[in-house]
């Protein structure tokens, strides 16, 4: 979901959260027990992992946060390699039981931050969603169209209707929603379920409080509908700890969340975070990747300039991972590039560039 926000300014954090840092330099970050092994995201980089067997955690949030945030207290320490079983609640703070968590005027209320062992500034943080699915049989979507979305006398039309939402029904079985209430040609309208989260981030540079409604290098509102289970989010560690958060789940969301909401609803979920030490080559912007794409995220003012940086931030993952001259790399993307809006209503619009894996199977891979 995304209703603008305005930054705020967090240049000290809290002191639960110094505490913790100060332990954590003490005894944690640099564990002489840790083993390392190589990956390669765009060029040979090193995961950390813990010599201990992964854990499996369930964790169930007390408290909820619409900042992306170094200064709010850490919710949970994890190992590199741990699986987090834990619940989001929706853009409105409801749980699945339709309790109220969250009371405040912002929205998207989050889950986090999530304090991972060993993560530090320069670092990648690959977060790995296990699963992803409902908990509920409801969402809500606004009968409204966003002012970037349709000429303005389109706009007049649906501008005053930002209550009340219209719900739809979840119907997990057969893997369809449709509208609870009927309507003049909509009663047999179904749409198939695809449960995701809207915001996958860290906390921003430089002490600033991002709202979560927005997003950025770091991650954030990312409301992608491939953000879904098996996919892997790739992000820049600003902050000692990475400082995770997640939440704003969705039952399905065309592209650009053209209604400012999606089918907003609350979510399960199971992810695990692996630890990229100092990657050869920082990367820029959040990455993806699932079975069938790798994807470039670009956030912007212009679509034009998110297409530029999308396109830039796709070459430079050919390039490291593959060696491609900038010829080559003309060709394959040239040939094999796709795009997607992903968001058009929040303060940043999104693009992000994808290729598929099967068009790149018969290149050599880059050499170690």
């Amino acid at each position: 979901m995304a209703l603008n926000r305005q930054f705020r300014n967090a240049n000290q954090p809290s002191s639960e959260h110094r505490s913790l840092l100060r332990g954590l330099t003490q005894t944690s970050i640099f564990n002489p027990h840790m083993k390392y092994f190589s990956f390669i995201l765009a060029s040979a980089v090193t995961f950390f992992a813990s010599a201990q067997t992964p854990k499996k955690v369930n964790f169930s949030p007390k408290d909820y946060y619409t900042h992306f945030s170094a200064a709010n207290p850490v919710a949970l320490l994890i190992e590199p390699g741990d699986v987090i079983y834990t619940s989001t609640i929706d853009a409105e703070g409801v749980d699945k039981a339709g309790i109220k968590r969250y009371v405040g005027e912002d929205h998207n209320p989050l889950v986090g931050p999530f304090f991972v062992k060993g993560a530090e500034e320069g670092d990648v943080l690959k977060v790995t969603f296990l699963d992803i699915k409902l908990n509920r049989s409801t969402a809500f979507c606004l009968p409204y169209f966003h002012g970037r979305s349709m000429p303005t006398d389109i706009v007049e039309q649906v501008k005053d209707n930002l209550k009340p939402s219209v719900i739809w029904d979840l119907d997990v079985k057969k893997n369809i929603a449709k509208l609870h209430h009927k309507t003049a040609h909509l009663n047999n309208f179904k749409v198939p379920l695809n449960p995701f989260l809207g915001c996958v981030g860290l906390a921003a540079p430089k002490g600033q409080e991002v709202p979560t409604v927005d997003a950025g290098t770091f991650g954030g509102n990312l409301d992608f509908s491939k953000v879904r289970k098996n996919a892997s989010v790739y992000l820049p560690v600003y902050n000692k700890g990475g400082l995770l958060y997640l939440g704003d789940g969705h039952a399905a969301q065309g592209d650009g969340e053209i209604n400012w909401t999606a089918l907003e609803t609350s979510l399960d979920i199971a992810f695990k975070v692996q630890l990229i030490k100092k990657p050869a080559k920082q990367i820029a912007n959040p990455r993806i990747e699932d079975a069938e794409y790798i994807m470039t995220v670009a956030l912007d003012l212009s679509l034009d300039n998110a297409i530029k940086t999308a396109s830039k931030g796709m070459l430079d993952w050919l390039q490291e991972e593959y060696d491609l001259t900038i010829i080559e790399a003309t060709q394959v993307m040239g040939s094999s590039l796709e795009y997607r809006i992903a968001e058009i209503v929040d303060p940043h619009v999104e693009i992000v560039a994808m290729i598929k894996k099967s068009v790149l199977k018969n290149i050599p891979k880059h050499k170690k």
